[in-house]
């Protein structure tokens, strides 16, 4: 299974300071799970699968890879979409001052 497209939505609330997107990962053109976050923790950056939240309080992953090795091309795939987005914003703001 190949990841073939990687889109995102930025949060732009400033109540949200860890939460920095929104991930839809699309899989062979196919399949696509919506809703993953790019949270920036302490540790750095990482990717949070979408999650519902249980009766006693408790979240659960609704979708999420079995491998590490899946778990982690994801990271990276939508990572460097986010680091990617980042850039072109700063490209748009210096070409209008």
């Amino acid at each position: 299974m190949k990841i073939t497209d990687v889109r995102l939505r930025a949060v732009k609330n400033e109540n949200e300071l860890k939460l920095k997107a929104y991930a839809d990962v699309t899989f062979d053109e196919c399949f696509v799970i919506h809703g993953l976050k790019i949270i920036d923790g302490q540790k750095g950056m990482f990717v949070a699968m979408p999650s519902r939240k249980m009766p006693d309080g408790e979240y659960k992953d609704i979708a999420h890879p079995i491998t590490p090795e899946l778990r982690k091309e994801i990271t990276n795939s939508v990572i460097a979409r986010y680091n990617e987005m980042d850039l072109e914003e700063e490209a748009v703001e210096a070409v209008e001052e």
